[in-house]
């Protein structure tokens, strides 16, 4: 008998960019998240739902067992913590990098440096590493508006063709981390439902396998 397994997903890239995977693994959607407005999705398979929640809180779902497994980037997992859940698999898609960027040559505005980012854990534990305190201004949107106006000496963002940079007159400074969406799962659905989910983790392994090799 098959177990019942929910898996949490954001809409948007991720979303699509996991599709082929699942297919791969025989697990196709019913419901559309773009046009349903239900947050529970169907599948082929009665045992297996999708819950689309915002990508911030993939973690949380897949941690506290509301769902099963979910795919979040390594980004939010930063962000997160990501002790609670278990990451056994890259699957190299939604790729982009975690950068330090601001303007050419720019210069610190006072003694400490002011960094702007919605990424308030990775921007700090990356600065502490380096053994430097800086300031962080929290932002959720408009991340290279601030180095323009003076909100802050520059930004944490992260980077995927750097055009919007460049539009803004910024560029990369420092790389911090590369970043891909993963596969998460729960602890304790891992020991309860151990044959089903490591079966659809072997699945998406060979997916991921078959994606670089094309």
């Amino acid at each position: 008998m098959n177990q019942s397994i929910t898996i949490a997903l954001s809409k948007g890239r991720i979303y699509k960019d996991t599709l082929p995977l699942l297919a791969h693994a025989g697990i196709i959607p019913v419901d559309d998240p773009e046009t349903s407005r239900k947050l529970i999705l169907d599948t082929n398979h009665e045992h297996i739902k999708i819950v689309t929640v915002r990508a911030s809180d993939v973690p949380t779902y897949v941690e506290y067992g509301a769902a099963d497994l979910g795919v979040a980037g390594k980004d939010v997992l930063l962000e997160h913590g990501g002790d609670g859940v278990y990451e056994p698999l890259d699957l190299q898609i939604a790729k982009c990098k975690l950068m330090v960027a601001g303007e050419p040559g720019f210069q610190r505005r006072g003694s400490r440096l002011r960094i702007a980012t919605k990424f308030v854990n990775s921007a700090r534990n990356y600065y502490a590493a380096k053994g430097e305190q800086v300031e962080i201004i929290k932002l959720y949107g408009s991340m290279e508006l601030a180095p323009l106006v003076g909100l802050a000496d520059a930004i944490v963002d992260l980077v995927d063709t750097g055009n919007t940079l460049r539009a803004n007159g910024l560029e990369p400074l420092e790389h911090i981390a590369d970043i891909s969406s993963r596969l998460i799962v729960n602890k304790a659905s891992l020991k309860m439902k151990s044959q089903t989910i490591k079966s659809f983790i072997n699945h998406m392994r060979q997916a991921v396998g078959e994606a670089s090799a094309a």
